[in-house]
């Protein structure tokens, strides 16, 4: 399994397909700006619930960072996987096993902060890593659930850090905005939905993007498998099941 993993640079999330409404068009913005603007702004915190957007805009800065640099990939971590990384072993005195991963790239991604363990040791290579990438100019894109400050267990400068750049929430939560982004997921997989099989999405589901995707998915397949048009009745008839 690749511990370290790259965001590859022909994506299907970039900028171009990335739905922008009322409560990400600030964070939409900061993203472009930090990947296709000039270096003045080269540090960028988003934050908001899973599902909300932010692994796809960190992939778009990845692809836009790595289309500039002509690489394939850029290299980034997600604290998801930070466990299967050190092996549960966080020694304070060897080589960071994160700085060597990201000692060529031009850029620093860093996915689900929120996620950092309470250990001395990785609060000490992340800072570093962190330093180094920002004393050298170099453009910093992170994300996690929470804003700065209530982040636990991160390192009080870098909380600090954090707050001298870009921030910006992602709140995906209201009717009209999870309606655009399930149109656009429909449209992206040549699905036509009826609007009141979404607005019964909404009301009946969580409306978080991964329990809504999963639900569009089933509804379609479905449909193929029974040859139904969908419908309201039909919608209610595969997730029933």
């Amino acid at each position: 399994m690749q511990l370290i993993f790259d965001f590859p640079v022909n994506s299907k999330y970039g900028f171009d397909n990335f739905v922008v409404c009322a409560g990400n068009k600030t964070a939409y913005h900061f993203a472009r700006q930090l990947a296709e603007g000039d270096g003045t702004e080269n540090l960028l915190y988003l934050y908001g619930a899973k599902g909300s957007g932010k692994t796809h805009l960190l992939t778009a800065i990845a692809n836009s960072i790595g289309s500039q640099s002509g690489l394939a990939a850029l290299p980034s971590i997600s604290f998801k996987d930070i466990d299967k990384i050190y092996d549960g072993h966080y020694p304070a005195e060897e080589l960071s096993k994160l700085a060597e991963q990201f000692k060529s790239s031009p850029a620093l991604l860093i996915d689900d902060i929120h996620l950092i363990p309470d250990n001395d040791s990785i609060r000490v290579e992340l800072w570093q890593l962190f330093n180094d990438f920002y004393t050298a100019g170099k453009k910093i894109a992170i994300s996690g659930l929470y804003p700065p400050k209530e982040l636990p267990n991160l390192d009080g400068h870098l909380t600090s850090r954090l707050l001298w750049g870009l921030v910006s929430k992602l709140d995906i939560s209201g009717d009209d905005s999870l309606r655009m982004i399930l149109q656009k997921l429909a449209e992206d997989r040549q699905i036509v939905v009826p609007e009141e099989v979404i607005a019964y999405l909404l009301v009946h589901l969580h409306r978080d993007i991964p329990t809504l995707l999963d639900a569009l998915q089933l509804i379609h397949h479905h449909a193929l498998m029974t040859k139904k048009k969908i419908s309201l009745r039909q919608a209610k008839e595969a997730l029933s099941r």
